[in-house]
């Protein structure tokens, strides 16, 4: 089957049928919401257990079930680990695993995949399980989503989690829990919440046992079946990986400046105005100078939604925004800040961007601005594999923002070393071109064609070009690089948010 934006889609694999994708806003859901099974916890029986492996009995974890995680603790997540060890040690194989995401302090879990424990994954990979997975695949494909077209997946019942364990940084023995205080915080538990309300049991595993009941309540006690306290869930301090640094580079720093100026002459920015920022050191950047703008012009937007950072709560704390809508803390200033500051809410990523939800936070953004491994002539953009083919990345919240917002800006440099960053076609189509407004490099701005209001409203106050006239500048510098090598097997599907394939990956030829 041959999908929207022209790529090539198998009608069936591993006995699923799929959906090809037909347009951002093409496919309705019917049926209804998966229920998780009744239960009930009397007057006098204990929720706590003495470990995770008295929990994992209890839950009835066998071999061919799916287990899921948050990964809220980044890079510095103990939970991970710890977890599939355990079902290790048990003797429990053929595990689905279905993590929002997993980092480099992961790799351990190789080992897992080479002995049989776990065979499938649902879920981002970042850095040496994406490439080991691109090198050798596994039993079944892994399956990439959007934040948002996760937390749809749990919620429709495509992704049925039988044990979810959520790691939280306080809790009670009855279950009720959060992530915002203790010795691990780590602030908001947006991802937790689907899990919560559809898996068929959940764990909570805490290194921060406190009396009952415990507040603010994140997850509470309606929906948890066990408690569990460890030594330690995590170091917070992995919360902050080397993407969520502000770029120093002046180049960058240049197109970070741009965007707030091409916002600002398309007269965008004003009082009311919503955004996300991604998670790239250009897109912090733009945090940075728009809170600079708005500041000196006197203006008052309504709210931030994404990965929230210090740069935002600055902006909450100079008043230049109303609110923060907290689904994923990404550094320790927003942790303290979620405690603190009342204008700083919690929010799901039910909440954030499920697009078969009555509403989700992204469609009131006016804008984003986001990053890019590869975008296309066609606007297509490429998140998840390098140029070389290699998967190291996941779609993270790309998708949902770029679908809601009013205006999608794509932060790139024109080259990343010898390599071109606009390319004739991606290697992976992540976010479709649909949804994708303007791309802001180092040598020019481009403008999507379709977007003729935003080419009116800059017309003769900005120097704009076209995308091809990029391309040949990146090709007249270091030349078309050759093209990755593939296998036919399929690695990996990129689902769109709403359940329809964007794209599939292959195994990378060694």
């Amino acid at each position: 089957m041959l999908n929207a934006v022209g790529r090539e889609i198998p009608e069936e694999l591993n006995g699923r049928k799929l959906k090809p994708y037909n347009g951002p806003f093409s496919f309705r859901p019917k049926g209804r919401l998966h229920p998780p099974p009744l239960k009930a916890v009397f007057p006098g029986e204990t929720k706590l257990l003495s470990s995770i492996k008295e929990a994992i009995k209890k839950a009835g974890l066998e071999n061919g079930m799916t287990v899921s995680f948050h990964h809220h603790l980044r890079n510095g997540d103990y939970v991970v680990n710890m977890v599939v060890d355990t079902i290790a040690k048990m003797g429990i194989k053929d595990i689905k695993l279905a993590p929002t995401a997993l980092f480099p302090v992961h790799e351990k879990l190789i080992e897992h995949i080479k002995n049989g424990v776990i065979t499938a994954i649902e879920g981002s990979l970042n850095g040496p399980l994406g490439e080991y997975v691109s090198r050798h695949g596994l039993k079944e494909p892994v399956v990439l989503r959007s934040h948002g077209g996760r937390a749809r997946a749990v919620r429709s019942g495509d992704l049925h989690i039988d044990v979810a364990f959520i790691a939280a940084s306080m809790a009670d023995e009855y279950g009720n829990c959060n992530g915002m205080l203790g010795k691990s915080a780590f602030g908001a538990m947006g991802f937790a919440y689907a899990d919560a309300m559809h898996a068929d049991n959940v764990i909570v595993i805490t290194d921060n046992l406190q009396p009952y009941p415990v507040t603010p309540i994140s997850i509470p006690q309606i929906y948890v079946d066990y408690v569990v306290e460890v030594e330690s869930i995590g170091d917070p301090s992995g919360i902050q990986t080397g993407t969520m640094r502000i770029t120093r580079s002046p180049a960058r720093l240049n197109i970070a400046k741009n965007v707030v100026k091409f916002l600002a002459t398309a007269g965008i920015i004003k009082d009311g105005f919503s955004f996300q920022a991604g998670a790239g050191g250009i897109s912090l950047a733009v945090t940075k100078f728009l809170h600079e703008y708005m500041k000196k012009n006197g203006i008052v937007g309504d709210f931030v939604m994404g990965g929230i950072t210090g740069f935002v709560v600055d902006m909450l704390r100079d008043g230049t925004i109303k609110k923060i809508l907290d689904g994923q803390s990404f550094d320790l200033r927003a942790v303290e800040s979620l405690t603190k500051d009342e204008g700083h809410v919690e929010v799901s990523h039910i909440m954030f961007g499920d697009p078969h939800s009555c509403g989700c936070v992204v469609n009131r953004q006016h804008a984003c601005f986001l990053g890019a491994t590869e975008v296309d002539l066609e606007f297509n953009v490429n998140v998840n594999t390098h140029s070389d083919g290699l998967l190291l990345h996941g779609i993270g919240g790309h998708q949902d923002a770029a679908a809601g917002s009013d205006v999608t800006i794509i932060t790139i440099p024109l080259l990343r070393g010898r390599v071109p960053v606009i390319r004739k076609e991606v290697t992976t189509v992540s976010t479709p071109c649909h949804t994708v407004d303007v791309v802001v490099t180092d040598r020019g701005i481009a403008i999507n064609p379709e977007r003729e209001d935003l080419i009116e409203a800059v017309k003769g106050k900005m120097e704009i070009v076209d995308i091809e006239e990029l391309y040949k500048k990146a090709k007249s510098l270091v030349g078309e690089p050759k093209p990755p090598k593939f296998d036919k097997e399929i690695v990996a599907i990129v689902e769109y948010r709403d359940g329809t394939v964007l794209d599939v990956i292959r195994k990378v030829k060694e």
